[in-house]
């Protein structure tokens, strides 16, 4: 796939699945167990949903980039 395309394609990934985190981070960050917790491990909480977004997304930004999914 042209290297223009892969970043259409990819960018089109990224949008859709960052908009479904959203909803699902909002959706635990309101439930019960994290509102009724310690002021700290809510701000953990809030931490861990705002950076985990990147993990499942490295592999489909490195095929962007290169065409593969892994580094060699």
């Amino acid at each position: 796939m042209a290297p223009r395309m892969r970043k259409l394609v990819g960018g089109a990934g990224m949008l859709a699945f960052v908009l479904f985190y959203a909803l699902v981070a909002m959706a635990l960050a309101d439930s019960r167990p994290v509102n009724e917790a310690p002021e700290l491990m809510r701000t953990a909480v809030y931490i861990v949903l705002g950076l985990i977004w990147v993990l499942p997304l490295m592999p489909l930004i490195l095929w962007m980039e290169s065409g593969r999914f892994t580094r060699r």
